[in-house]
C-alpha cells in the first residue's frame, strides 16, 4: 500500500498514544471480542500500523502479535476514513496472492475501520477477519464504527488524564514553594523560575 502523505505526523500521534508495545488490557480485549461477536467472525484485531510492521494491541482468533506492514491489509485501510472491506480476497488483485491469504490465517474476508484521532490521523484499524467470503450488514458496520471510535476515546482520555495529573502536581509544587518561602518572596520567585527553566512549568503556570 502507498505510504500516507501525513506519515510523519501519523507516526508521531501513534507513538504519543502510548498504545504501541504495551501489555494486553481488558478494555481493549473486550472491544475485539465484541467486534468479533457483532460481525460473526472468528478473528478480530486492534491493529496499529508502525513504520514497518502492524502490531496488535488486542486480538482474538490469531496467535501472532504482529506482521510485516508490506503485506498488511490495515496499511490499505488507513488510507481512508471509512470502512475498508474486502468481501473475497481471492477476487481482489491486490490480495489474491498475499501470504496472509495463501497461507495461515488464510484470510478470505476482511473489514477494517480506521482508528482516527481527534487530529485526523489514522493510527491503525479495528478489523474483523474470516476464512470465508463475507459482507457486513449496515448494523454491523455501525457497530464496528462505534467500537473503533471508543478505542481512540479511551487512548486520548488517558493522555488527557496524564496531562491533568502532571499539571496538578506542578501547581502543588508552586503552592508548596510559596508556603515555605512566604517570608522570602525573592526565594519563591527563584524557585518558580527554576521550574520554568527546567521545562517543568509553562508560562501560564508560572503566572499562577
Amino acid at each position: 500500500a502507498p505510504i500516507p502523505e501525513d506519515e510523519n505526523t501519523r507516526l508521531r500521534d501513534l507513538y504519543d498514544s502510548n498504545l504501541l508495545d504495551t501489555p494486553q488490557e481488558v478494555e481493549f480485549d473486550e472491544i475485539v471480542k465484541l467486534a468479533s461477536s457483532i460481525c460473526n467472525t472468528p478473528i478480530s484485531l486492534i491493529s496499529l500500523v508502525d513504520s514497518n510492521r502492524q502490531w496488535f494491541k488486542a486480538r482474538v482468533g490469531l496467535p501472532v502479535s504482529e506482521t510485516h506492514r508490506d503485506i498488511s491489509f490495515c496499511s490499505h485501510a488507513i488510507l481512508q476514513d471509512q470502512l475498508f472491506e474486502i468481501r473475497d480476497t481471492l477476487e481482489d488483485s491486490r490480495f489474491h496472492d498475499n501470504p496472509l491469504v495463501t497461507t495461515d490465517p488464510s484470510i478470505r474476508f476482511y473489514a477494517g475501520m480506521p482508528l482516527v484521532t481527534s487530529s485526523g490521523n489514522r493510527l491503525g484499524t479495528l478489523c474483523v477477519i474470516d476464512r470465508n467470503p463475507g459482507q457486513l450488514s449496515e448494523t454491523q458496520k455501525f457497530g464496528l464504527k462505534v467500537l473503533a471510535d471508543n478505542v481512540i476515546k479511551i487512548a486520548e482520555l488517558r493522555i488527557k488524564n496524564k496531562e491533568l495529573y502532571f499539571l496538578t502536581e506542578n501547581k502543588k509544587k508552586i503552592i508548596s514553594i510559596l508556603a515555605h518561602d512566604v517570608r522570602n518572596p525573592l526565594a519563591s520567585i527563584k524557585n518558580i523560575m527554576g521550574l520554568k527553566q527546567s521545562d517543568i512549568l509553562d508560562a501560564e503556570d508560572a503566572a499562577g
